[in-house]
């Protein structure tokens, strides 16, 4: 027997098999690899994208302002007036005194919540230039840096709301669905009545008796999300207990504990995994519609959708609009390729036919 046979008879677990299909989709592998890449430097953005200097070298020692959690006042590094120490004059200084002393900045030294009306001539918004690529918006604060910021708060809060309203939706689903008779009637009356009730008017209300924030974003946006997923769950569950493998684990005595969380939910996941890219796409959009409504996270957090709100009362100044739409349509386009391979990955089709 040939070393090729032989590696043709190991077998392959079920998953390994899904994650090949997947990386065939060119276009989805490579959306998953970008985004997964993008995302998680988007948590060490203070090291590139930052007003705060990384390193100061002064008087013979060292010092570590990104780092520190107080602020060094102007006057610790021998400048005159109070209040924080603005690094990029203070680099400018020290370059223009000739000493040993010099400060190190990140690569793009703006931070997103940063005013920058001190140091830019004519009122904001100003239009992209060499020092800021993207221009500043109607608070002359840097829009490429509140871009980049808004990315990893924007897939944060879906990741975040995806993941307690599937924790929500597989639980109630799993329940309905394997108990069924009326535990199943009920909670499909309670379902359907939580379902009418208006997200936008519930938010209003909200927003009118508590300042908006993340977890409370999370929180809400979580508790009008996890009702469609029990459907896909309740349907599985309904098709999975009538399977011969269910009616032996019965038979053998499992606990209902057991057969729902070892037999029928690992056989159940494939439309909740194919369906979770979708959702978080969902997420975003409504995080970025309530940013831009006003009813969303509280300024100065840097969000997309306020960025698209200034550029709709200031329509003449393009990149207000442009930028932040262009950095979410190619979020949510990478996440749409990542869910079309995952759904063709995990295709159940692929792999039950009889050959």
């Amino acid at each position: 027997m040939t070393k090729e046979t032989k590696k043709e008879k190991v077998s392959i677990s079920i998953f390994r098999k899904r994650w090949r299909k997947f990386k065939t989709f060119k276009r989805g592998y490579y959306a998953f690899v970008a985004l997964v890449i993008f995302y998680v430097l988007s948590f060490i953005l203070p090291l590139f994208i930052n007003h705060t200097a990384i390193l100061v070298k002064y008087n013979g020692n060292y010092y570590f302002p990104l780092f520190k959690s107080g602020i060094y006042e102007s006057t610790f590094f021998g400048q005159d007036g109070f209040g924080e120490t603005n690094y990029r004059l203070l680099k400018k200084s020290f370059e223009e005194s000739n000493s040993d002393n010099w400060v190190l900045m990140p690569v793009y030294p703006f931070s997103p919540n940063e005013n920058l009306l001190d140091e830019t001539d004519g009122s904001p918004p100003h239009s992209p230039s060499t020092q800021h690529i993207f221009g500043t918006d109607d608070r002359a604060r840097d829009v490429f840096a509140r871009t980049l910021y808004g990315f990893n708060i924007s897939i944060s809060f879906a990741l975040v709301v995806t993941f307690f309203a599937y924790l929500i939706g597989v639980s109630i689903g799993s329940m309905l669905g394997f108990f069924g008779g009326k535990v199943d009637i009920f909670g499909q009356r309670i379902i359907e009545i939580w379902s009418t009730l208006p997200f936008l008017y519930v938010m209003i209300i909200v927003s009118s008796i508590l300042q908006p924030n993340f977890i409370l974003l999370v929180l809400i946006l979580t508790a009008f999300s996890w009702m469609g997923i029990t459907y896909y769950v309740r349907g599985e569950f309904y098709r999975e207990k009538a399977r011969d493998y269910v009616s032996a684990a019965v038979s053998l005595g499992a606990k209902n504990r057991t057969i729902i969380f070892k037999h029928i939910l690992p056989n159940s996941l494939t439309p909740i995994i194919s369906f979770a890219p979708f959702a978080i796409v969902a997420d975003i959009t409504a995080l970025v519609s309530l940013d831009f409504l006003g009813f969303g996270l509280p300024p100065p957090t840097p969000s997309w959708g306020q960025l698209v709100r200034q550029g709709m009362t200031n329509i003449e100044h393009w990149w207000l609009v442009a930028i932040p739409l262009a950095a979410m349509f190619l979020t949510l386009i990478a996440i749409v390729f990542i869910g079309e391979a995952i759904r063709e990955a995990f295709d159940p089709k692929v792999y039950s036919r009889m050959r």
